[in-house]
């Protein structure tokens, strides 16, 4: 699991100092590239109770992308406009999820089969674990490895994963390292 100090070296302008390769800050790495940018497309999440974002990628290049939020042209969840059911696991644990949100992993699918885009034996990067549901579909669409930064209810996904043979990475960006 990386966990490295992420840093972009600004750019070298005209008229300015090329700088040496010592002083140079410290290049990304894949995996925190990767995370880094399901980051960033979290930010177009609209759903009230939290903000995910999704990348597919396969050889180090970016297939599809998604984020969490209503379906295409249907209104975005808002505090009237979220509608919660509940289901409980076997263990008895309840989980909440809102009707009108599709989750970013089932987005960056979706995206990709509307473009016409095979991410069979590809990798996904979240930025937080997936449901049960997502990891239902993923391990139908052929993902070999998830990496996510954060967990969420891994419990309910362990056994699945283990059935499945598809591997669960954390990659921890070192900004959430101090969280």
């Amino acid at each position: 699991m990386p966990k490295e100090t992420l840093s972009v070296s600004g750019c070298i302008c005209a008229g300015e100092e090329k700088e040496t390769h010592s002083s140079r800050e410290k290049r990304l790495g894949w995996h925190e590239y990767f995370m880094n940018v399901a980051h960033l497309i979290s930010r177009r999440a609209t759903c009230t109770r939290g903000h995910i974002g999704a990348v597919i990628v396969r050889e180090n290049s970016i297939l599809s992308t998604g984020y969490n939020g209503a379906p295409t042209g249907l209104p975005h969840c808002n505090d009237t406009n979220c509608r919660i059911y509940k289901s409980t696991h076997p263990d008895g644990t309840v989980e909440e999820n809102c009707v009108n949100t599709i989750h970013a992993e089932i987005n960056a699918i979706v995206q990709a089969a509307k473009h016409g885009v095979s991410i069979k034996d590809s990798d996904i990067y979240i930025t937080a674990s997936p449901c049960i549901h997502c990891l239902k579909v993923l391990i139908n669409v052929g993902i070999k490895t998830i990496y996510y930064d954060k967990p969420y209810k891994i419990e309910h996904i362990d056994e699945l994963l283990k059935l499945s043979g598809i591997r669960l990475v954390q990659v921890m960006l070192a900004s959430n390292l101090k969280e």
